[in-house]
């Protein structure tokens, strides 16, 4: 159904929104606290728990210890870590907090880890919830940026990989489940406080860290605040953007410079092209599209608080207030020379070499050595300031009484993040010549009179536009659960011990409005400087100065640049604001509502003990999208409608589940487990608008009708648990992943017309229309899970205090064939093995560790479609040295990437790099006090 809305009726309609789901969040508290007496009733048996307590200080064996008791305790396939393994190792954030865990590796960017990825699939198939409440972050899709959490914040972290019936969302890699701190969760007052230094290599900037946690009960009462503040400056340098482009940049042009293009390939490398817009042919002859040297510089404040009030009588009920604020202000200032290669007013003029035989088998040419007519050389101050504020609060119940366990939970989270982006563009038309060197890209002075030094000669450089855009997103859910949980002795069926069951009702919203301007001159309207203003005009410094830290570290290279601070106060006329454009505001609103119902059997089978979890979640939700959609006005221009256009989607599902454990031998546990489960397609997937990408001729729309991605999964294994928190065990597992989620060729609009930064006509070209849709058919993934933790002494007693916390996952997939000319690709993300390992030791006032982490190459994007193009594979090796001066005061020394290692990337193949990136080492000392 499509339905013109105004913005009124939008406000309204969200408003009614939030107040149905208000209203239901309220109705399922008054139900829990209405049921509860009703039950009791009903039941005539008492049932008491005891509540374990995890302290998050103590040494580094004994929250291994930990941790395996809480993988040994659960029904599933699960991993956990607390707090003091987090607080020991050393790590900038939540998600590299994570990267040791089995199965769990992390994404990188410039040196920070941001996402996680859980058996490495890709991080959209990963579930995230902190206090069992799916956390919002303003990314807009369902994965979670990690990075604008602080690790001081958390207590425990438990990765489940088979789900049950009971979980909000399985989470198809798995569902990474986050607590925060609660005063009961020590047996006496806790005041923590720690302080950090730390030194990045290249930036040789100094980043302070500090937080506290503070505890105490008071009677039935008890009250926690956490918080943690954090700087961080890092400095990345990177020989990047180097990709493919097809041949058909030149050969479709209008003009000469598609005969030009074709003579060159027949003349240089012998190709011809008998039809110029046949895309199959000229997607298979490749040139470099562009060589870029950057530097970034990486200024962060983060911070985060956490605040718990509870009230817990006894062991049987508990009433918690949880809340979580924080704030990531990061502002980023990238300077880039580079060199376009496929210009408006360029084509081939030499092919120096090419390379026809190392991609023959996709018909691939490419062509590895070229000079070019008129390459676009560019310098580029880029600025990026990103803030987002974080907020989550729940409230929730837990009650045992008669037999019975009641549980309950209300709670918000949301997110709000903005982005103000600014480039100052300078440009100089000019021949030269581009190439692939060992690590990366190159461009020189070709042979052509008129090429030019790019990195020296600022006259040549006119001023283009000083390009803005702001961005404003609001990610906001509402959700509501309420479980119970009935123990049972029944003399007809003994094996029954429980029965379980819930309703959850969760309703999800994201607004995003996004606006872009142009400076061309000192007023608005004015466009006196374009083509008039040269680089040299402005204040120029060596850009190795205005980015702390030394020498370029990727090249023997250094250039002027104009600072990202003189050009903000320079070309911002006072007055100047960035407009929200209209096309591109988009909302979409996603409600779900599930019940499931679980049972759990205990047995003997041929003499072993079995427990079994079986259960099913029925799941109904409904989407509205909003947005602006593009049309085409009676002159031939494009346009937008009047008002937002809004269409609906929904999609019910019935998903089972199936977890097994058998102790076959003291200490030794079979685990199987069998479920199907869904990840929910991203919210900028849904969002019904249409945006467009000038420089890659191509429409881009959204598709409310997605449907999620599901997976068919199962697992077994076998665990030995040994003494003192040692363990082995393995796993085989196998997922039937189908609905993946692709951006898709749904059309072509015909003549459109494309103009120039200056506003020129650059021609009329045939623009391509995609649009995510759920692909056909699946792919298999199966994988094997090892994992040794084990305390050496249990060897020889000399090894007393040394120990081995070791994992591996390997995965085998089917090939998705996702390339355009059909080249055999994984899917983006999937990395084939992960290792991690950590040799530590520690005794009453010394503890040591050194940790390797790796992660194989993956496909990163899949270039237009058709080339896929991969992250290499990396190692980091990290250590942690700690010191207690006194039973309270521990001083501990830590290194990140102490090898300092480069993080590259390869279209296809390593010979034709497309990254060679620096992000140095990282060495913090810090002193931690416990009371």
């Amino acid at each position: 159904m499509q339905s013109s809305i105004k913005h009124n009726d939008i406000s309204k309609l969200h408003q009614t929104t939030i107040s149905r789901a208000v209203q239901q969040i309220l109705l399922g508290s008054a139900l829990a606290v209405a049921a509860a007496p009703l039950l009791a009733q009903t039941a005539d048996n008492t049932t008491e728990q005891a509540v374990e307590v995890i302290s998050v200080t103590g040494s580094y064996s004994r929250s291994l210890e930990q941790a395996v008791d809480l993988k040994k305790s659960n029904i599933g396939f699960s991993d956990s870590v607390v707090a003091t393994d987090v607080a020991d190792f050393p790590e900038q954030n939540l998600a590299e907090a994570l990267q040791r865990m089995p199965g769990v590796t992390i994404e990188r960017n410039k040196g920070l880890g941001s996402k996680i990825n859980v058996r490495s699939l890709p991080s959209e198939f990963t579930h995230v919830s902190i206090n069992n409440l799916a956390t919002a972050s303003g990314s807009g899709g369902r994965d979670v940026e990690f990075d604008i959490f602080a690790s001081e914040i958390i207590q425990s972290v438990t990765v489940q990989k088979s789900p049950t019936a009971a979980d909000e969302e399985g989470g198809i890699a798995g569902s990474v489940m986050i607590s925060t701190a609660r005063p009961f969760d020590y047996n006496e007052r806790k005041l923590i406080v720690s302080a950090e230094g730390a030194h990045n290599s290249i930036s040789e900037e100094i980043d302070p860290k500090f937080s506290f946690l503070a505890s105490d009960t008071f009677g039935d009462w008890g009250a926690l605040v956490s918080f943690s503040k954090a700087g961080r400056t890092n400095r990345t340098d990177s020989n990047s953007g180097i990709n493919f482009r097809p041949m058909g940049r030149f050969l479709e042009a209008t003009g000469p410079r598609s005969d030009q293009a074709a003579a060159v390939l027949e003349r240089d490398a012998g190709v011809v092209v008998s039809d110029r817009s046949d895309k199959d042919a000229t997607n298979r002859i490749i040139f470099q599209d562009k060589v870029g040297d950057r530097l970034y510089l990486n200024d962060q404040d983060k911070w985060g608080a956490t605040a718990s009030l509870q009230y817990k009588p006894g062991n049987d009920f508990s009433l918690t207030f949880d809340a979580m604020k924080g704030g990531y202000d990061v502002t980023e200032d990238e300077y880039d020379a580079a060199a376009y290669t496929a210009s408006s007013r360029s084509t081939l003029e030499t092919i120096h070499d090419y390379d026809d035989t190392t991609l023959a088998q996709y018909g691939i040419i490419v062509l590895t050595d070229v000079s070019y007519t008129a390459t676009q050389h560019e310098f580029l101050s880029k600025q990026r300031i990103n803030n987002t504020d974080y907020s989550q609060y729940s409230l929730a119940l837990d009650w045992q009484t008669h037999g019975w366990d009641i549980n309950g939970l209300v709670g918000f989270s949301g997110a709000e993040k903005s982005q103000d982006y600014a480039n100052l563009k300078h440009v100089a038309y000019a021949p030269s010549r581009s190439r692939w060197t060992a690590n990366g890209g190159e461009t020189v002075v070709s042979a052509n009179p008129a090429s030019i030094d790019m990195y020296n000669s600022p006259d040549s450089y006119l001023f283009e536009a000083y390009e803005t855009e702001l961005e404003q997103v609001s990610d906001d859910k509402y959700a509501a659960q309420l479980d119970f949980k009935k123990a049972l002795q029944l003399d007809f069926m003994p094996a029954l011990s429980s029965v379980q069951f819930g309703v959850r009702y969760t309703d999800k919203s994201k607004k995003r409005q996004f606006g872009a301007a142009k400076i061309q001159g000192p007023a608005a309207g004015d466009a006196s400087w374009v083509n008039n203003r040269t680089l040299a005009d402005s204040e120029l410094q060596w850009v190795t100065d205005i980015v702390p830290g030394g020498a370029y570290k990727a090249k023997d290279l250094n250039w002027m640049q104009v600072s990202n601070d003189y050009a903000r106060s320079t070309f911002r006329y006072a007055g100047f604001s960035t407009p929200f454009n209209e096309g591109d505001y988009y909302r979409v609103d996603e409600e779900a509502l599930s019940l499931y119902a679980m049972a759990n059997l205990d047995f003997d089978l041929a003499g072993k003990p079995v427990t079994l979890n079986a259960g099913v979640r029925a799941v109904d939700t409904s989407v509205l999208s909003f947005g602006y959609h593009q049309v085409q006005n009676e002159d031939g221009s494009n346009g937008y409608t009047d008002t937002p256009i809004s269409k609906e989607g929904s999609y019910t599902d019935v998903l089972p589940s199936l977890n097994m454990t058998v102790e076959i031998l003291d200490d030794v546990l079979f685990r199987a487990a069998a479920s199907e489960t869904l990840m929910r397609p991203a919210l900028t997937n849904i969002a019904y608008k249409r945006s467009v990408s000038w420089n890659e001729f191509r429409f881009t729309d959204g598709n409310p009708d997605l449907q999620p991605t599901y997976a068919k999964q199962w697992e077994a294994g076998v665990e030995w648990y040994l003494q003192n928190g040692g363990i082995l065990a393995a796993s085989y597992f196998w997922k039937d992943i189908e609905g993946v989620v692709r951006q898709e060729l749904t059309g072509v609009v015909e003549n459109v017309e494309k103009r120039n930064a200056n506003g020129t006509l650059d021609g009329y070209y045939d623009f391509d229309v995609y649009q995510p849709v759920n692909a056909d058919g699946s792919y298999k993934v199966t994988g094997l899970e090892l994992i040794a933790q084990l305390p050496l002494n249990m060897l020889h007693p000399l090894l007393d205090g040394f120990g081995v916390n070791a994992n591996y996952t390997m995965l085998d997939n089917s090939l998705t064939g996702s390339s355009g000319l059909d080249i055999p690709t994984p899917p983006e993300g999937l990395a084939d093995s992960t290792y991690n390992f950590t040799l530590y030791y520690e005794n009453d006032r010394f503890d040591a560790r050194i940790s390797y982490n790796y992660k194989d190459k993956y496909v990163e994007v899949i270039e237009r479609n058709l080339y896929p193009v991969y992250r290499d594979a990396y190692g980091q090796t990290d250590i942690a040295i700690g010191y207690n001066l006194t039973d309270n005061i521990k001083l501990s020394l830590k290194g990140i990437n102490i090898t300092d290692e480069a993080t590259t990337g390869y279209t296809l193949t390593p010979q034709f790099p497309v990254m060679n990136e620096f992000s140095g080492r990282r060495i913090s000392l810090g002193i931690r006090a416990d009371f």
